[in-house]
C-alpha cells in the first residue's frame, strides 16, 4: 500500500504564493487570517459555510460513561464540543474523480 502524501501549511503557502504572485509572507498572512477567522466564528457558535467546498461547524457530544484504559474502572466523561467539517457536493465530486 502506498503511503499517503501530506501537504503542510508551508507547502500550501508556497503554492498559493506561486499561483497568485503574492510574496510568501503575504500568502501566509492570508492563510493564517482565513484559518483564524474560521476558528473565531466556530468559537462563537457560528457555522461557516463555503459554497461548493463544505461547512465547518461545532458539534456536541453528550456526557457518557467510559472505561479507564488499562483498568475496568468506570469514569464519567463530561459533555464536550468539537469542530467538525462536512464536505460540500462539489468537493466530494472533485475528490472522487
Amino acid at each position: 500500500m502506498a503511503k499517503k502524501k501530506t501537504v503542510t501549511k508551508s507547502d500550501l503557502v508556497n503554492h498559493v504564493a506561486e499561483i497568485t504572485g503574492l510574496k510568501k509572507k503575504d500568502a501566509k498572512a492570508c492563510i493564517d487570517t482565513f484559518l483564524d477567522e474560521i476558528a473565531t466564528f466556530l468559537d462563537r457558535d457560528y457555522k461557516v459555510q463555503l459554497t461548493g467546498f463544505g461547512t465547518f461547524e461545532v458539534r456536541k457530544r453528550k456526557a457518557r460513561t467510559g472505561v479507564k484504559p488499562g483498568t475496568t474502572e468506570k469514569i464519567k466523561i463530561p459533555a464536550s464540543k468539537y469542530p467538525a467539517f462536512k464536505p460540500g457536493k462539489a468537493l466530494k465530486e472533485k475528490v472522487r474523480v
